[in-house]
């Protein structure tokens, strides 16, 4: 596998602090935040879940 890093990222998971450290590190990594947050309340767990995208600098637009 290369180690090169993906140009698109989907980052989900429960809303938590950890949470929040995952999408720092990746905007530390040199990537930028792509679109607005989802966020969706899970009833049979009562949990809150979120998702973010986030993609290099140099990630082709689309058209």
């Amino acid at each position: 596998m290369s180690d090169e890093k993906p140009g698109y990222r989907l980052l989900t998971g429960e809303d938590t602090h950890e949470f929040c450290v995952r999408v720092s590190k990746a905007l530390a990594e040199g990537y930028v935040l792509y679109g607005s947050p989802a966020a969706t309340f899970d009833p049979n767990t009562n949990r809150m879940l979120v998702a973010q995208a986030v993609v290099r600098p140099d990630f082709p637009k689309g058209n």
